[in-house]
């Protein structure tokens, strides 16, 4: 059985957490074998057999947005199909998980849950290093809570993103089961056109489009993780069976 090594330099958490779990960390490299790579870069040794471990997969994803809107409703609905209607606000993040199964592959969420409130909102912030997807939540009662997605969306794209990557993101317009309704579907639909993101509209209570929403984000982060993956695939270095790298007569 072959040997792969696998370079990573800029990578998903969820793809650096795989090569550390399958592999042999190296560390830092400067020359190796007779390529120099940038500081920084680090390096695995992976057992071909490994690749049949990409079915299991570990994604990071974090709901965001304003203070009351339903966050923690609609996770504890998506994780747990239970609903109550009163919750404590969360100060900080708590984290649920949940294990699924798309295209075949298992998939690990782990979902962080962050509260909304504006004087909370750079620590807020800190939660986001790492995520593979978010859902921004709005309440669709609350006109203020809309206009909000704006500043979130920005804040979560300036903190994880890199200019070139685009990042897994859904909008859930939330409380749909209520009748004293401020946003209208065409205005957020339009919002998430000009932005190019996917829209649901959802009831935590009532359980509209709660599976639905996670699940195409669980896609959109999982096709990004492969992406990653099949890139730095390129740029690997696959050795003889024996593990040991070719050299050049000299």
């Amino acid at each position: 059985m072959g040997t792969l090594w696998l370079l990573i330099d800029r990578v998903s958490p969820s793809l650096m957490a795989w090569a550390k779990r399958e592999g042999t960390c190296e560390g830092a490299i400067g020359k190796w074998p007779s390529e120099d790579y940038s500081s920084g870069r680090t390096f695995f040794r992976l057992p071909a057999s490994s690749m049949d471990a990409m079915k299991k997969i570990d994604l990071k994803l974090i709901i965001i947005g304003a203070l009351g809107v339903g966050k923690t409703s609609l996770l504890h609905q998506y994780v747990h199909k239970t609903f109550y209607e009163d919750y404590q606000t969360t100060l900080g993040a708590s984290i649920l998980s949940k294990v699924i199964m798309i295209d075949n592959t298992t998939l690990k969420l782990q979902i962080w849950d962050t509260g909304g409130q504006e004087r909370f909102r750079s620590i807020i912030s800190t939660f986001y290093k790492g995520s593979d997807g978010c859902i921004l939540a709005f309440d669709v009662t609350n006109r203020d809570s809309f206009h909000a997605l704006d500043i979130w969306r920005g804040d979560i794209l300036q903190k994880v993103v890199p200019m070139e990557q685009v990042f897994p993101m859904v909008v859930l317009g939330n409380k749909i089961d209520l009748d004293d309704r401020e946003v209208s579907q065409e205005k957020a639909l339009d919002w998430c056109k000009e932005k190019d993101i996917p829209y649901f509209e959802v009831s935590a209570k009532n359980d509209i489009n709660v599976e639905q929403a996670f699940e195409l984000l669980a896609r959109q982060a999982l096709a990004q993780h492969r992406e990653i993956f099949d890139n730095y695939l390129t740029d690997s270095i696959k050795l003889s069976p024996a593990g040991k790298p070719k050299t050049k007569c000299c």
